[in-house]
């Protein structure tokens, strides 16, 4: 699954470039708090494995007025980290690897 350029941003996490991508718009679920807002990163010149990070908290575009925080590079670069020491490699083709920031988030019922 390769990032749309538009709309992405260029980060380098320890002399390794990366794309990463937020949706703009909130989907369904995110717009009414039922899933947390989530964001994809891969690697700049040769991507493979795409990271999706669960930030556990709500869209900053929700619906429903939820108090939540925008995503910041340093957490980017913070979530590349963790997801790297758990085994993610971005170069390899293969499936998405997903990683929670949190725990439970607030699911649809």
């Amino acid at each position: 699954m390769a990032l749309p350029k538009k709309g992405s941003r260029k980060i380098v996490v320890d002399g390794t470039a990366y794309r990463w991508r937020l949706r703009r718009r909130p989907t369904y679920d995110q717009g009414m708090g039922w899933s947390p807002m989530a964001y994809a990163v891969e690697h700049l010149e040769n991507p493979g494995t795409t990271l999706l990070v669960d930030t556990g908290g709500p869209h900053t575009r929700n619906w429903m007025g939820a108090p939540s925080a925008p995503v910041l590079p340093s957490a980017v670069a913070e979530a590349v980290r963790t997801a790297r020491a758990r085994g993610w490699e971005p170069a390899i083709p293969g499936a998405p690897f997903r990683l929670a920031l949190t725990g439970p988030t607030n699911r649809r019922p």
